[in-house]
């Protein structure tokens, strides 16, 4: 899935927005980006303009970890 980040700036107030896209739409949200820096570009109050991202599908927790104690890792020339 894609989330789409915004914010629009009215007078002293920023205004912050979202738009979500399926899994299948990395297209479409692409295009909607364009769409807002296009307005940005115009001189339309627009700004941080960005997007995250999150696989259903994943297989492992996101963020960083301490790896499981029994993990044995070992430089390879280092023997």
């Amino acid at each position: 899935m894609y989330m789409i980040y915004w914010t629009e700036i009215t007078g002293d107030t920023r205004n912050p927005y979202q738009e979500l896209f399926s899994q299948a739409d990395l297209r479409a949200a692409l295009q909607f980006m364009e769409k807002l820096r296009q307005r940005q570009r115009a001189g339309e109050p627009v700004c941080f303009v960005v997007m995250s991202s999150e696989n259903p599908d994943s297989v492992g927790h996101a963020g960083a970890a301490d790896p499981h104690p029994d993990y044995k890792w070992m430089k390879r020339r280092k023997q």
